[in-house]
């Protein structure tokens, strides 16, 4: 899952998967990584806004805004969300969801002994379990609901809790964003069509460890653009894993993920960032996935995730009035990958993968 951002006040503020510009400056910081702050005025809370015209200047140069657009295609509407699904009293529970308040980003690295590295390659797998069984499910007619209820079943089935649920107020157990959401879709009563891709986001809390992954998917018959823009999508984020190793400086993320999508014309979006995740959902490194000066180093045996999502057009976000759903600009595609990797001796270590 993305958490929310390299906002910086006097410390790095979050906003879900987190906004990551320095240009953008809030007056308090943002207690949410999983979700946008209303107050900072950042994101409209309308479908017809989205940035400032500095920032569109900023951050989409000379873009085609059109590019991506797909005259065929309708734009996405909110659907119906049906009731909170229950989790059995058995199950823990991770410490905000007693607590209902959305928590900011946990200060310090995620780094384990060799239990808490056994633990997390525990849920790791499991998080890509779910996620291997949820794209089998993506064909058109299905609705995102009836996806967020088997990844749900079989989270609890398997004595874990979806980390999701409950996180600052979010409704679901996991997110499906669909053609031109960026992140933090939630599941609805829309059907899937036949050429729609969709990102599926699962992050599962097993033992007290929280394992975070996710995929786009192609429902059906994709046009060649929207695969071609998932297929770098994936390569963005395989690339930035390969370079991963302890003393490594995370700018040489963003820099290698911006130089692939470069080289293919395509944006990426810079208001939602990776993050350490481990015992907390949310944790330092904030990870940008555009070029940046950000100091910093990885560490042996820390944890984080890297999720890069990529636009065919705009790359400036609006977010709907749900407070959650964040979707591109000009209604062009969106694509998203994400793992949560282990730095080891010898690099990086995948552990979101079955």
């Amino acid at each position: 899952m993305v958490s929310a951002s390299a906002m910086r006040v006097a410390q790095p503020a979050i906003l879900s998967s987190y906004v990551g510009t320095h240009l953008l400056h809030s007056p308090q910081p943002l207690h949410h990584l999983f979700r946008f702050n209303p107050g900072s005025k950042h994101v409209s809370m309308q479908l017809s806004r989205g940035f400032s015209g500095l920032t569109d200047l900023l951050f989409n140069g000379s873009r085609n805004a059109n590019e991506g657009l797909h005259a065929k295609r309708k734009r996405l509407r909110p659907g119906k969300v049906s009731p909170r699904r229950p989790v059995p009293d058995h199950i823990p529970r991770p410490p905000y969801v007693k607590s209902k308040k959305p928590p900011g980003i946990a200060s310090g690295p995620e780094v384990h002994d060799e239990e808490g590295i056994e633990c997390m390659r525990a849920s790791g797998r499991l998080a890509a379990q779910v996620l291997e069984y949820a794209g089998t499910l993506v064909k058109p007619g299905i609705k995102t609901d009836e996806i967020d209820q088997a990844v749900h079943q079989m989270i609890i089935d398997n004595g874990a809790y979806p980390s999701p649920l409950g996180y600052g107020g979010f409704p679901k157990s996991v997110c499906t964003s669909v053609n031109e959401c960026i992140c933090h879709g939630i599941p609805d009563s829309r059907e899937l069509e036949d050429g729609d891709i969709i990102n599926i986001d699962v992050t599962v809390y097993l033992n007290g460890y929280h394992g975070d992954t996710s995929k786009t998917f192609f429902c059906g018959d994709v046009d060649d653009r929207g695969k071609k823009l998932v297929q770098v999508t994936e390569e963005c984020l395989d690339k930035a894993i390969s370079i991963c190793a302890p003393g490594v400086e995370f700018k040489k993320i963003g820099r290698t993920i911006q130089e692939h999508a470069d080289k293919h014309r395509y944006g990426v979006v810079r208001q939602f960032v990776g993050h350490g995740v481990g015992r907390v959902f949310h944790a330092d490194p904030v990870v940008l996935h555009y070029r940046n000066n950000d100091s910093g180093r990885m560490v042996l045996n820390q944890t984080f995730t890297i999720e890069p999502m990529l636009t065919i057009g705009s790359y400036n976000p609006v977010m709907w009035d749900d407070d959650w759903t964040v979707v591109t600009e000009d209604g062009s595609l969106s694509a998203q990958f994400e793992h949560t990797i282990l730095i080891t001796k010898d690099g990086a270590e995948i552990l979101t993968q079955c």
